[in-house]
């Protein structure tokens, strides 16, 4: 009787957790693909748009970050499919369930890397651009003119997009190691 109980409680706490990180993950990934497809487009039609060459890398880590972020979700869907067997007949083994959780802590991991590299590539893209700011106002159109490349607001969102998948990543990290504790936990 109390095997059933903890495996009640087990699959609760897994759809649950299932759930949650599955949501929050698809609303952080849904604002990421916003500002990554507003970057784009908003880039494409900005003047000077040849000046923000540096954020490459940085974007384009983010959207590896950004795909890695896809297969956690399917990770958590997983998660939740695993809470519902387990609180049926034909439930998983221990180890089966293991192996799906750190794999989505591996998924997570790789994902914090990504997101982690680009964050700095993006920081260091935008302090070498604001470096080179003459100091105090310019006005004209002479030789110091073309050295004063303000921030623009396109170049910090693409900043807020890598901090949304970095932020997406921890949830999960954070979720799956909390489920893998539950899962060995001894009683």
């Amino acid at each position: 009787m109390g095997d059933q109980l903890d495996f009640k409680l087990l699959s609760l706490g897994m759809r649950r957790i299932g759930w949650l990180r599955f949501w929050i993950q698809t609303i952080l990934g849904v604002v990421v693909v916003g500002v990554l497809l507003f970057n784009n487009v908003g880039s494409s039609l900005a003047r000077n748009s040849e000046r923000a060459l540096g954020l490459g890398p940085g974007l384009s880590l983010t959207t590896l970050s950004f795909i890695l972020l896809l297969f956690s979700l399917w990770q958590g869907w997983l998660i939740v499919k695993t809470g519902r067997a387990l609180g049926s007949e034909a439930r998983p083994s221990r180890g089966e369930t293991s192996r799906l959780l750190k794999r989505g802590l591996i998924v997570d991991l790789i994902g914090l890397v990504f997101s982690s590299v680009g964050y700095q590539s993006l920081a260091g893209a935008l302090f070498v651009q604001a470096s080179m700011q003459a100091p105090g106002i310019s006005i004209g159109t002479g030789m110091r003119a073309m050295e004063n490349y303000p921030i623009t607001s396109l170049e910090m969102l693409s900043v807020l997009s890598n901090t949304q998948v970095l932020f997406a990543h921890l949830i999960g990290l954070i979720f799956s190691l909390w489920l893998l504790q539950r899962i060995f936990r001894k009683n």
